[in-house]
């Protein structure tokens, strides 16, 4: 298996927007340790292409996504300066393939966290405010026919994403009851509570610091940290506007074009 080739084709399909054939369906052995080699080497690319990583995303947090994919524990991808939207702004979605939307809760870190032996109450102590969020996924993968290490390959599956101008400090928030909805075009589609997410958004921080340590990453001071979806993705089609409020921490909106 060549773990390079397997990254300049997903390298390319992002960059030229279209789909390519699911990676382990050629390479039945890839393992997770390989695809995590292969995100590797496609955010090495875009650093040396001057985009600077800014933080990580969780994903796979609810156990129904882990029962699908038959995982027992969450993966991670990496956020750049590139792939952050302004409150507002308009998402293009001929920049896009496949696109879907999830509402999550954003952390911003005021201290390195850098597993192993991270703990919920260490990402407590570590972040500065916690934000309404929303993740554009994505998936250059043909018709999101993935495994766990094609997502993982893939950068988690990850696009774009945003975040609220309302920022909360940690502990005014209840992670496991606070609520969260998801609008599509002014109309409900989802909603549940951050106790979806691993029983409390912070663990799924505590888990993404440990999980670099094997990796010799760590979570930087001023890095944002997509904790995991609340709900299931809802695809996205031209002119579609998504907002996602959480309770008592306001809401984020954004639109495509």
């Amino acid at each position: 298996m060549d773990c390079k080739k397997i990254a300049q084709e997903l390298f390319d399909a992002e960059k030229g927007c279209y789909q390519i054939a699911t990676p382990t369906a050629s390479n039945p052995d890839m393992s997770v340790e390989d695809a995590y080699a292969i995100q590797l080497e496609n955010v090495a690319k875009k650093v040396a292409a001057g985009e600077k990583v800014i933080g990580m995303k969780v994903g796979l947090t609810s156990k129904a996504m882990q029962n699908l994919l038959k995982v027992s524990e969450p993966d991670y991808g990496h956020l750049t300066n590139k792939m952050l939207l302004l409150e507002g702004e308009i998402c293009p979605i001929d920049d896009l393939i496949q696109p879907k939307v999830e509402g999550e809760l954003a952390f911003c870190l005021k201290k390195t966290l850098r597993g192993p032996g991270v703990t919920v109450v260490d990402v407590y102590n570590a972040t500065d405010w916690v934000v309404p969020a929303i993740e554009i996924v994505d998936s250059r993968i043909k018709d999101w026919k993935i495994t766990l290490a094609d997502t993982i390959a893939d950068n988690g599956s990850s696009a774009r994403f945003l975040i609220g101008g309302r920022m909360t400090p940690i502990g005014n928030v209840d992670m496991r009851l606070t609520g969260m909805t998801l609008e599509k075009n002014g109309e409900l589609v989802n909603s549940g509570t951050c106790a979806e997410v691993l029983g409390n958004p912070a663990a799924a921080v505590a888990w993404l610091a440990n999980k670099l340590s094997e990796f010799n990453i760590e979570l930087k001071e001023g890095n944002i940290v997509m904790a995991g979806a609340v709900t299931a993705a809802i695809p996205v089609a031209k002119d579609d506007s998504f907002t996602v409020t959480f309770h008592g921490m306001g809401s984020v909106t954004v639109k495509f074009k």
